[in-house]
């Protein structure tokens, strides 16, 4: 979420809170309770910053459901299939979860089902620090279970409530929700760590390929229009990247100022421009002709200060055009 968003948040989001406390009638409401309306919020997709990111991790860390959390942001799975996850379909030596099951709500309750689509239901690499992160996690949970004893409920999810039994995913998007807020942090939805996932990894480079099957899109058309927006700015960090490469023993400061633009068509001072004059015919006309003739075909070194031999041209629809 860039700067511009962030004040045009806080500026509405103050504005609203001295409204509703100046209504005797919603002056008992919570201060996160105005701070999560989205109708406050810029656009109804909003992705964290990378730091933005880091800083909500960092408050979250010592919470129950933090893999959770750091499950979606980095490998970008959906709310039901982070809350749907069984140990078993965690395999720790080929750092690969799969997605075999969900858990949504209907009508208030909590379902067990398919996943999403026929390509949600699939393998998703874990890098190394998730692995670490699901370990410590299990480590808990088994601290948990000897904790409860009897009263333990064997659900057999990765993630789960105190006692064992299944999350209700709507619970944990208002736990997300309080620990965004007491972060300090502009509002997003749970999903939205989703969305964070994909600018992230197109960030690292990624291809869009790649990313669309980390995603499990049903197609790369699908997640090509979902983050196209996103490019722009990925090409730019990528712009300086690249520069970056380049080790340089001079810098900038040494380049010369310019002395002038060159003329569009410079002389040359070893051509001499002849002025064309009219056929007169005979021999000494031919001659004339001959002599420019071989002035012109003579070949010349191009100078530094020559226009490029490539015009780059702006074209209607405000796109550069590469001309011979």
């Amino acid at each position: 979420m860039d700067q511009g968003r962030i004040e045009a948040f806080d500026q509405a989001f103050a504005e609203r809170l001295e409204a509703v406390r100046a209504d005797p009638e919603l002056r008992h409401l919570k201060t996160i309770t105005v701070w999560a309306r989205t109708d406050l919020r810029p656009s109804p997709v909003m992705v964290w910053t990378p730091a933005q990111l880091g800083a909500f991790l960092d408050h979250a860390l010592t919470d129950r459901l933090y893999a959770l959390f750091h499950l979606i942001a980095f490998r970008g799975l959906r709310r039901g299939e982070a809350c749907g996850a069984r140990w078993t379909d965690l395999d720790a030596d080929e750092g690969t979860l799969a997605v075999a099951t969900q858990l949504t709500v209907v009508n208030g309750k909590v379902e067990e089902g398919d996943p999403k689509t026929e390509s949600s239901d699939s393998l998703v690499a874990l890098d190394t620090a998730t692995l670490d992160v699901l370990r410590i996690h299990h480590a808990r949970q088994l601290a948990d279970k000897l904790r409860w004893g009897p009263a333990w409920q064997d659900s057999g999810r990765i993630f789960t409530k105190e006692d064992g039994s299944r999350l209700h995913p709507d619970v944990v998007s208002k736990h997300f929700e309080r620990l965004s807020f007491a972060a300090g942090l502009p509002p997003i939805r749970l999903h939205d760590l989703r969305h964070g996932a994909a600018t992230l990894s197109l960030a690292a480079g990624n291809d869009m390929k790649i990313i669309s099957a980390m995603l499990r899109h049903s197609s790369l058309a699908m997640t090509s229009d979902l983050y196209t927006a996103v490019l722009p700015e990925v090409a730019h960090a990528a712009a300086e990247a690249s520069a970056a490469l380049v080790p340089r023993a001079a810098g900038l400061r040494n380049l010369s100022a310019p002395r002038g633009l060159p003329s569009v068509s410079p002389a040359h001072p070893s051509i001499p421009i002849v002025p064309s004059a009219p056929s007169t015919g005979g021999e000494a006309g031919g001659q004339r002709r001959a002599q420019h003739s071989d002035h012109r075909s003579q070949p010349r070194q191009r100078g530094i200060g020559d226009p490029p031999m490539t015009a780059l041209c702006t074209g209607p629809g405000g796109h550069a055009n590469l001309e011979a």
